[in-house]
């Protein structure tokens, strides 16, 4: 599901391969499990690098991208990176709506990391279990809404990111439900990974 949202952001001309970690977690929930992702994310990176010409870390807390930016060469980016990035354009106050509570420090901590402490207005958490709201496409899109509305009705957000790559298609459901931008990670980085190949080309 991750690979086709990311094809159906790409331009002409660029293809995406997806690859999945085997022995992380399946779903990240927890900050544990984030920092278990980190390693093999690492070596999946460090495996595929003479094949791309770039890289996307499709996990909300953008595990191992430190590590594949101070080893590789190559263009890489994170979708919670990339998402807060495009979600501050023009100024804009930002909150993140999904569905991981126990991610919420390792969350708050992205726009401390970017510099966007100041226009982050905070997490709000879809009401239900994680894995639960997974299985129910119906059940997310509605919990998810629920936390869009709170970053929006009582933080102020301005945008509101859909936190996490598994929640791709819910955040494309969500934008017509709303007059603010819903920021979908995946297709964020896509277009900001595109943007960093171009670059290194041009130079």
């Amino acid at each position: 599901m991750m690979v086709a949202i990311a094809k159906s952001a790409a331009s002409n001309g660029i293809d995406i391969e997806g690859a999945t970690a085997t022995r992380a977690p399946s779903m990240i929930v927890s900050a544990d499990a984030l920092e278990a992702a980190a390693s093999e994310v690492e070596e999946i990176a460090r495996a595929r690098q003479a094949c791309c010409d770039g890289i996307v870390v499709s996990a909300f807390g953008d595990p191992g991208l430190a590590g594949i930016k101070a080893a590789m060469m190559l263009p890489a980016v994170g979708i919670g990176e990339s998402s807060m990035l495009e979600a501050v354009e023009n100024g804009r106050r930002f909150g993140v709506a999904t569905t991981t509570p126990l991610l919420g420090a390792k969350i708050d901590a992205l726009p401390e990391a970017l510099g966007l402490r100041s226009r982050y207005t905070g997490t709000r958490f879809a009401a239900g279990d994680p894995q639960d709201l997974m299985r129910d496409p119906a059940q997310l899109r509605s919990a998810l809404a629920g936390a869009v509305e709170a970053c929006i009705a009582r933080d102020g957000a301005q945008a509101v990111i859909i936190g996490g790559g598994p929640l791709g298609e819910a955040a494309r459901e969500l934008q017509p439900l709303f007059t603010v931008p819903i920021v979908a990670p995946i297709p964020s980085a896509v277009r900001r990974i595109i943007r960093l190949i171009e670059a290194r080309s041009a130079d």
